[in-house]
């Protein structure tokens, strides 16, 4: 048991490190050293400073770790540094590690600078022997206490360190308690687990080739090692890849004299928060546990009780525990997640670190602090992230609509989440791959879960509580999750979950409330999240829950729309979009795709103008379609008036407006099978043969088209401009630009120019009005991007297509290679993200920031924007800041996060990190 003793008082000079060593005292570091000591080793220095109750320990460096993984071998001078703080540890606790009559017992636990939750390993207990255990009971004058931690002990260290199936630590623990009659590990007695340590040392000896090490040193030395290498476990390159943490940070190791929950009811374990990590609300939300250690909360492998009933189990280590949390969360201005053990009484600090937060909680507790006087409204902007915006405006279930509740668990991870119900990761992930969409259904989750997690639209488990395994990775994840339903059985072995005698079957429907915690069969209808409908304009700020949400969410969204400097624009093809999208905020089009608009029933009159034989034929069908496209931007032109509407000219190939070719062969030798062929359907066989091409996205569209066939682009840029005119003329504000796509060579755009401003003219004397027509051109191929300098002579603005873009740098087609090979691709490491989803920074980034440079060295009044799908993301919306755009266009339901992107950019965020 570790001594009652205040933590050392820390110097000044102890505060920052001194010359290069790999082991830190935990009286020697501070919070801003988590690149060195990790975030648990960090805080544990940094509650020593404190003063706080903290069991005295050191950190190995994540230095350390890295030589060891780029070498194999551990640091030279690790050894000889670890002896040396060994010692002053064991001289300040008066005992030795493992010493027979009173043996010092530490914990070996990882740290990385970001928080990992179970992907990284943890050995408790090290010390323990046949020898120190029987020295352990007497001190503590409690056999069974002993006993039980040596048998964490094996099991711990025989799984993490030596490789053993945990399953069969398990098992015996299953059997142990199914021969004493009882369901839970405390009811077993000191004689039961003596026997259940020699199960667990013979299962070690078969498994791992070598008898449980009795000499603590080798004990330490071995789990240090295995920390090392649980950086690199498949479980953890997979949570880094989702979390796009970088993998060359390497992790800490945090060496921390035992303190026992397990002493029995005076001792227990627990997890607390400084507001719910669910809702943001302020109160005493936590969990506790009786008699236990630590791993037996996160765990979940037994349902805890609600922090607030330590209150009447321990009202002095209560009330201590409440000014601890009150300090932490003033002195880090923020959620604080707590771990803590009590033993005998006395109350442990374990660990600190700013808590993973849902959503909703994020903005409520950013504005809350605002509120407190703890930090400013920029601060507030950087505390939340356009993921969690875009999380907020998923659907939630409908409160009318009829339902079959199934149970009530606790609102772990809120959501509204519907899939069939499946009770391994292996079938989530099958499923998943395979369209289904899945409920992912454990008694509790563990790590080795993480991919049916990632895979699954929920988590259903019927223990543990909010500070379990599967919450705190949801949490993270942004998943919806119900934890702790106590009242469903789940069975995984038969794959089925019973409830008051109703079995649920694996691949049954279910549906689960994140927000509420309850369990549904069957689909539960959704309907459109309260902040959508803010955006929309239908819901206002008041009293209950959603509307306090609602409230966070428009106070930070409006100091981030003051302090923006990128203008947010929408991809928007017809009026009802753009009036959707000016609803969301957005500050005009960026993209209007007219190819949309020869669709339906107008595609007719396109292949009547891709048939024509004639010039005469081919204006008979240009004048068809100019008082329809007209009319398109007439609409477009009232929904956005006073806003720009950048209209891009016809891009892709003329194939996609015809039949597919051999649903058109198939049709026509039936035909002629009969011998009644139709003269239409043989001229455009004939045309899409000749218009087939084995790569049509680089072959004849965009601007090639307006200068291959005669009167196409002028046709709509005549619609573009009598549109213009005619909304000027009723007193609106039309701002219309012209976009030509595809623009490889300043030649092209300039031959396109000049008919277009000639064109305008016409119209201009026509209808006596004066248009401020501007031109310009897509940067989407690299030639254009590398000529950028003689492109911007002609042209008015740019707009980077980064979706052709990304494809032309990479030489991949988006159709063809997401399903081939982007899964390997992003499992080896080779992305960490599609190039598709965030912009590929080294590559086509280096491309925009050089066409940006050289187009404005050429006309420095020049506009630049982007319109592809990255214009949406969070990370490549920061990029587009810093590149010097002057705007960002994305589709209607992604501006909020655009916005609130495009303003924390400007506050001087570095990225969009939300871990």
């Amino acid at each position: 048991m570790s001594e009652n003793k205040d933590p050392h008082v820390t110097t000044p000079e102890s505060r920052e490190p001194q010359g290069e060593k790999f082991v830190y005292d935990f009286t020697e570091g501070n919070k801003d050293l988590k690149d060195l000591l990790g975030g648990k080793g960090a805080n544990l220095a940094e509650m020593t400073n404190l003063g706080l109750p903290v069991p005295p320990g050191f950190t190995i460096t994540t230095e350390a770790c890295k030589v060891y993984l780029e070498s194999g071998e551990e640091p030279a001078e690790l050894r000889t540094e670890v002896s040396a703080h060994l010692d002053a540890l064991e001289a300040r606790m008066g005992k030795k590690l493992g010493q027979a009559d009173d043996p010092l017992l530490v914990s070996v636990r990882s740290g990385a600078k970001f928080s990992m939750p179970g992907m990284m390993d943890t050995v408790l207990n090290i010390g323990l022997s046949d020898e120190s255990v029987v020295g352990l009971s007497a001190q503590a004058g409690d056999e069974r206490f002993a006993w039980d931690s040596y048998r964490r002990l094996i099991q711990m260290f025989g799984k993490t360190v030596l490789g053993v199936d945990g399953d069969l630590f398990e098992e015996a623990l299953e059997a142990a308690k199914e021969a004493k009659g009882v369901t839970v590990d405390v009811d077993l007695d000191a004689a039961d687990l003596k026997k259940l340590v020699e199960q667990f040392k013979k299962i070690v000896a078969r498994d791992a080739g070598r008898d449980f090490p009795q000499d603590p040193r080798e004990q330490m030395d071995l789990a240090i090692k295995a920390v090392f290498d649980s950086w690199n476990t498949d479980r953890a390159k997979l949570y880094r890849r989702q979390e796009r943490i970088p993998g060359d940070l390497g992790t800490a190791v945090n060496v921390c004299s035992m303190v026992f929950g397990n002493l029995g009811p005076d001792s227990g374990t627990g997890v607390a928060f400084t507001r719910d990590p669910a809702s943001g609300h302020q109160g005493v939300y936590g969990d506790y546990l009786q008699n236990a250690q630590g791993e037996d909360v996160v765990a979940g492998i037994r349902n805890t009780v609600p922090l607030a009933e330590l209150e009447s189990i321990d009202k002095k280590s209560y009330d201590q525990l409440m000014q601890i949390m009150e300090a932490l969360e003033t002195h880090y201005k923020d959620l604080c997640d707590i771990e803590f053990t009590i033993e005998r009484g006395q109350l442990w600090m374990l660990q600190t670190r700013v808590g993973k937060r849902t959503a909703g909680a994020a903005f409520r507790i950013a504005t809350q602090l605002v509120d407190q006087g703890l930090i400013d409204e920029a601060e507030a902007l950087q505390r939340v992230t356009g993921a969690q915006l875009a999380q907020l405006m998923f659907p939630r279930f409908d409160d009318e609509a009829k339902t079959e509740l199934l149970g009530r668990g606790i609102a772990a991870s809120p959501g509204a989440a519907v899939g069939k119900a499946v009770f391994d990761s292996y079938t989530a992930v099958k499923w998943s791959r395979s369209g289904e969409k899945v409920i992912l259904i454990r008694r509790e989750t563990n790590p080795d879960d993480l991919d049916g997690m990632i895979a699954a639209e929920g988590i259903l488990t019927s223990r543990g509580g909010k500070t379990s395994h599967a919450a705190v990775v949801a949490r993270g994840m942004g998943k919806t999750c119900v934890c702790g339903a106590e009242d469903l059985e789940v069975d995984t072995k038969r794959r089925r979950m019973t409830v008051g005698g109703r079995v649920i079957e694996e691949g049954d429907v279910v549906s689960i409330d994140g927000s509420t915690g309850k369990v549904y069969l069957g689909e539960v209808p959704v309907v459109p999240s309260p902040v959508v409908e803010y955006f929309e304009g239908r819901m206002h700020a008041g009293a209950d829950d959603a509307d306090e949400l609602v409230a966070a969410v428009h106070r930070i969204m409006a100091y981030a729309d003051r302090v923006r400097r990128l203008r947010v624009r929408a991809n928007a093809d017809n009026a009802e979009d753009a009036l959707r999208a000016r609803r969301f905020g957005a500050q005009g089009i960026g993209l209007c795709r007219t190819e949309h608009m020869f669709l339906g029933e107008r595609r007719e009159m396109v292949e009547k103008l891709i048939l024509a034989d004639t010039d005469a034929e081919r204006e008979t069908a240009l004048e068809e379609l100019l008082p329809l496209q007209k009319a398109d931007f007439v609409e477009l032109f009232e929904a956005m008036d006073g806003l720009p509407v950048t209209v891009r000219l016809l891009d892709p190939p003329l194939h996609e407006f015809l039949p597919d070719i051999t649903e058109l062969s198939v049709r026509v030798a039936l035909a002629e099978s009969r011998k009644d062929a139709n003269e239409n359907d043989l001229r455009l066989l004939q045309a899409v043969h000749k218009l087939h091409e084995q790569n049509p996205m680089l072959g004849l569209r965009g601007v090639r088209l307006g200068l291959v066939i005669p009167g196409l682009f002028a046709m709509q840029v005549r619609a573009i401009a009598e549109a213009a005119a005619e909304r000027k003329n009723a007193k609106g504000d039309p701002r219309a630009e012209i976009m030509i796509p595809l623009v490889g060579t300043v030649q092209e755009l300039e031959i396109v120019r000049e008919e277009a401003d000639q064109v305008i003219a016409e119209v201009e004397a026509a209808t006596g009005t004066s248009l401020k027509l501007t031109i310009g051109t897509m940067i989407e191929l690299p030639r254009a991007a590398l000529t950028a300098g003689q492109i911007a002579e002609a042209a008015q603005f740019f707009s980077f297509g980064t979706n052709d873009l990304t494809q032309t740098v990479w030489g991949f087609s988006r159709d063809d290679v997401e399903a081939s090979f982007f899964t390997a691709y992003l499992e080896k490491g080779i992305f960490g993200v599609s190039p598709f989803e965030t912009i590929d920074k080294d590559g086509v980034g280096s491309l925009v920031r050089s066409a940006v440079a050289a187009g404005r060295a050429t006309r420095p009044d020049l506009k630049l924007g982007v319109c592809g799908e990255h214009g949406g993301d969070p990370e490549s919306v920061h990029f587009f800041h810093e590149a010097g755009l002057d705007y960002v266009s994305c589709s209607p339901f992604r501006i909020p996060v655009a916005r609130l992107e495009a303003g924390r950019a400007a506050a001087g965020s570095t990225g969009s990190d939300s871990r």
